[in-house]
């Protein structure tokens, strides 16, 4: 067995995306999105997320079009924002789809249920949210959703989960 220095399935510098490269040099919020409810529950890692003040105040996340999560959010309508900590940092990597979590994504960490969807306990702060109607709308390789905020939780003041050029950081 050989030790590398490296992520033996990185792309090298002079093969990636400039655009990548760039949008990974600004630090990003480590959230999960998740709705439904038993068995019909999704959720998945988001950082591609803006929360615009107003009346009512709005969360814009950007879903991978691929996942559970774009293919539920239409029928449930709704959705729970758990904001991660530093220590759910392996909740950030199963929602993701490049951790393990026998038995599925839900048995990482602790859930409960709310009025929205599943909510990561313990987590730094929460927001329950309505999916606006509208179908989404393709933006680059993902959906953009526009979330309708009902209802916040927030949680001691504990450092947020973000991520940048491939690494957690503590903020």
């Amino acid at each position: 067995m050989t030790i590398h220095s490296d992520h033996p399935f990185q792309v090298p510098d002079g093969e990636r995306r400039p655009e990548r490269r760039f949008r990974g040099r600004m630090p990003a919020p480590v959230t999960v999105l998740a709705t439904g409810t038993g068995a019909g529950r999704a959720g998945l890692t988001v950082s591609s997320l803006l929360v615009a003040d107003g009346e009512p105040a709005r969360v814009l996340a950007l879903v991978d079009e691929e996942s559970a999560l774009a293919e539920a959010l239409p029928g449930t309508g709704t959705v729970a924002v758990s904001v991660l900590g530093w220590e759910q940092r392996a909740v950030a990597d199963v929602f993701a789809g490049i951790g393990p979590s026998p038995g599925g994504p839900f048995r990482t960490g602790s859930w409960s249920d709310s009025g929205w969807g599943p909510v990561l306990d313990h987590c730094p702060a929460w927001a329950g949210c309505r999916v606006v109607p509208e179908k989404p709308r393709a933006v680059g390789w993902s959906l953009l959703f526009e979330l309708t905020i009902e209802h916040v939780g927030l949680g001691d003041d504990a450092e947020a989960l973000a991520h940048r050029r491939g690494r957690y950081l503590r903020t």
